[in-house]
Protein backbone atom coordinates (compact mmCIF):
# COMPACT_ATOMS: atom_id res chain seq x y z
CA UNK A 1 0.00 0.00 0.00
CA UNK A 2 3.16 2.73 1.13
CA UNK A 3 3.98 2.08 -2.94
CA UNK A 4 1.00 2.74 -4.30
CA UNK A 5 0.43 5.97 -1.79
CA UNK A 6 4.10 7.06 -3.12
CA UNK A 7 2.87 6.53 -7.18
CA UNK A 8 -0.42 9.51 -6.24
CA UNK A 9 2.58 11.54 -4.44
CA UNK A 10 4.65 11.18 -7.84
CA UNK A 11 1.50 12.28 -9.26
CA UNK A 12 1.06 15.08 -7.67
CA UNK A 13 4.37 15.94 -8.01
CA UNK A 14 4.42 15.82 -11.75
CA UNK A 15 1.00 18.25 -11.55
CA UNK A 16 3.00 21.04 -9.13
CA UNK A 17 5.90 21.18 -11.62
CA UNK A 18 3.41 21.26 -14.87
CA UNK A 19 1.75 24.40 -12.80
CA UNK A 20 4.81 26.24 -12.50
CA UNK A 21 5.20 27.43 -16.23
CA UNK A 22 1.19 28.75 -16.51
CA UNK A 23 1.89 29.84 -13.23
CA UNK A 24 4.01 32.90 -14.84
CA UNK A 25 6.22 33.56 -12.17
CA UNK A 26 3.18 33.19 -9.65
CA UNK A 27 1.47 35.59 -11.36
CA UNK A 28 -1.53 34.08 -12.75
CA UNK A 29 -4.01 33.00 -10.14
CA UNK A 30 -5.29 29.56 -10.23
CA UNK A 31 -1.97 28.20 -11.43
CA UNK A 32 -0.20 29.23 -8.68
CA UNK A 33 -3.36 27.95 -6.28
CA UNK A 34 -2.44 24.40 -8.52
CA UNK A 35 1.36 25.32 -7.46
CA UNK A 36 0.44 25.17 -3.95
CA UNK A 37 -2.12 22.72 -3.58
CA UNK A 38 -0.37 19.82 -5.60
CA UNK A 39 3.36 20.48 -3.78
CA UNK A 40 1.68 20.11 -0.16
CA UNK A 41 -0.51 16.92 -1.23
CA UNK A 42 2.68 15.35 -2.81
CA UNK A 43 4.41 16.06 0.15
CA UNK A 44 1.66 14.63 2.37
CA UNK A 45 1.29 11.79 0.39
CA UNK A 46 5.47 10.93 0.69
CA UNK A 47 5.51 11.79 4.73
CA UNK A 48 2.42 9.03 4.65
CA UNK A 49 4.83 6.28 3.01
CA UNK A 50 8.28 7.14 5.31
CA UNK A 51 6.93 4.98 7.86
CA UNK A 52 6.69 1.43 5.73
CA UNK A 53 9.45 2.78 3.32
CA UNK A 54 13.12 4.01 3.61
CA UNK A 55 13.61 7.71 3.54
CA UNK A 56 16.17 7.47 1.06
CA UNK A 57 14.37 5.14 -1.09
CA UNK A 58 11.17 7.20 -1.38
CA UNK A 59 12.51 10.39 -1.71
CA UNK A 60 14.45 8.50 -4.73
CA UNK A 61 11.60 7.00 -5.96
CA UNK A 62 9.40 9.93 -5.61
CA UNK A 63 11.82 12.57 -7.59
CA UNK A 64 12.68 9.64 -10.13
CA UNK A 65 9.26 9.46 -11.36
CA UNK A 66 8.08 13.51 -10.91
CA UNK A 67 11.00 13.96 -13.05
CA UNK A 68 10.27 11.12 -15.50
CA UNK A 69 6.73 12.62 -15.49
CA UNK A 70 7.38 16.32 -15.73
CA UNK A 71 10.06 15.40 -19.33
CA UNK A 72 7.60 12.92 -20.21
CA UNK A 73 4.55 15.93 -20.33
CA UNK A 74 6.85 18.80 -21.31
CA UNK A 75 7.38 17.02 -24.54
CA UNK A 76 3.57 16.02 -24.92
CA UNK A 77 2.56 19.33 -23.57
CA UNK A 78 5.16 21.77 -23.72
CA UNK A 79 6.99 20.70 -27.39
CA UNK A 80 10.06 20.40 -25.55
CA UNK A 81 12.85 18.88 -27.29
CA UNK A 82 13.55 15.26 -27.56
CA UNK A 83 17.03 14.09 -28.17
CA UNK A 84 19.26 10.90 -27.70
CA UNK A 85 20.79 12.43 -24.40
CA UNK A 86 17.36 13.03 -22.88
CA UNK A 87 16.11 9.62 -23.50
CA UNK A 88 19.02 8.22 -22.10
CA UNK A 89 19.03 10.18 -18.82
CA UNK A 90 15.47 8.79 -18.63
CA UNK A 91 16.19 5.60 -19.16
CA UNK A 92 18.75 6.10 -16.67
CA UNK A 93 16.15 7.11 -13.78
CA UNK A 94 13.66 4.52 -15.14
CA UNK A 95 16.87 1.67 -14.09
CA UNK A 96 17.36 3.48 -10.97
CA UNK A 97 13.90 3.57 -9.56
CA UNK A 98 13.17 -0.03 -10.75
CA UNK A 99 16.11 -1.19 -9.32
CA UNK A 100 15.18 1.11 -5.83
CA UNK A 101 12.00 -0.82 -5.87
CA UNK A 102 13.37 -4.09 -6.65
CA UNK A 103 15.55 -3.97 -3.09
CA UNK A 104 13.56 -1.56 -1.01
CA UNK A 105 11.58 -2.37 1.77
CA UNK A 106 8.06 -3.60 1.42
Amino acid sequence: MAWLVLLAAAAFEIAFALSLKPSDGFSRLWPTVGVLVFGVISVVLLARTLDRLPVGTAYAVWTGLGSIGVVTLGIVLFDEPVTPARLACIALIVTGVVGLRLVGAD
